[in-house]
């Protein structure tokens, strides 16, 4: 499977980085300038050799250049507002206008809170486009010990939605 994976300028880069380290296959990944300086700050990353965000000429900017799903992990408020409305100055927001068009899968993992009413409209555009919403809201019923386990948690619902997870569900002992 061919994933594109972005991060945006959300805080939460943890599982931008954690879902690469996870999700089986091909993988390319954009970094937005914000993204970047929160990788920076929150995990002490630096990046070199990176298709930068700014490369509205890079192969996820066509249609031509299939691929599985785009997955931005985490997603701003910012980028979702912008996919949402259909605004296309960035790789990233490129890349997710190509999934839309295409048909392609498109998740946004939106890790910012509270929502505006202006923000649950363009949640519901892009649902309504296609793609798939998915607030960062890890599961408990796991029960995580560790903060990694939260984080794994919520990449293993990811990994779920796009076919590739295995991770168990709730109470799925029972369904057995």
């Amino acid at each position: 499977m061919r994933i594109v994976v972005g991060i945006s300028g959300s805080s939460g880069a943890v599982y931008g980085v954690r879902f690469l380290k996870r999700c089986p296959g091909e993988k390319h990944l954009i970094v937005s300038q914000w993204g970047e300086e929160v990788l920076r700050l929150e995990m002490g990353l630096t990046l070199n050799d990176l298709k930068g965000d700014s490369d509205l000429a890079a192969p996820w900017s066509s249609g031509s250049n299939r691929y599985d799903a785009l997955v931005l992990i985490p997603c701003s408020l910012s980028t979702l507002g912008k996919v949402a409305n259909g605004i296309a100055d960035t790789l990233i927001t490129r890349a997710a206008q190509v999934a839309l068009k295409e048909r392609m899968r498109l998740v946004l993992c939106v890790r910012e809170t509270p929502w505006s009413t202006i923000t649950l409209r363009n949640a519901l555009a892009i649902s309504e486009a296609g793609g798939i919403v998915m607030p960062v809201a890890p599961p408990w019923y796991r029960n995580p010990g560790t903060m990694s386990e939260v984080v794994d948690g919520f990449c293993d619902k990811v990994l779920g939605v796009l076919g590739l997870g295995d991770a168990p569900g709730w109470r799925e002992e029972e369904t057995r």
